[in-house]
């Protein structure tokens, strides 16, 4: 069965961290365009972070998150990860990861998601 499921969200305190994680089944993540978006109630979605397919390394970052989120992928575990730093009470949303076969953002697959709560 072809899918992605992330892990590793929950309620942090303002700048706090998280690593999200997102595990691929039935596929290899491999050559695939890969990253991150999110979502928060009543807004629309937000494309967060993106590594490309084409050299599997390049990555993007929408600007709100630039140096503190990084996004990261590991081959052998078929995963892709997003470290989170310096959380703020706007980053709250559920995230997910997601996965296409061309440009950044453009995703054909995603995940259920995992949500992420920035309070104190």
């Amino acid at each position: 069965q072809v899918q992605l499921v992330e892990s590793g969200g929950g309620l942090v305190q303002p700048g706090g961290s998280l690593r999200l994680s997102c595990e691929a089944s039935g596929f290899t993540l491999d050559g695939y365009t890969i990253g991150w978006f999110r979502q928060a109630p009543g807004k629309e979605r937000e494309d967060v972070s993106c590594i490309s397919g084409s050299d599997g390394m390049t990555a993007f970052y929408t600007d709100p998150v630039k140096g503190r989120f990084t996004v990261s992928r590991d081959s052998a575990k078929n995963a892709v990860y997003l470290e989170m730093n310096n959380l703020k009470p706007e980053d709250t949303a559920a995230y997910y990861c997601g996965v296409g076969n061309g440009v950044c953002y453009k995703w054909d697959l995603w995940g259920q998601g995992t949500q992420v709560t920035v309070s104190s």
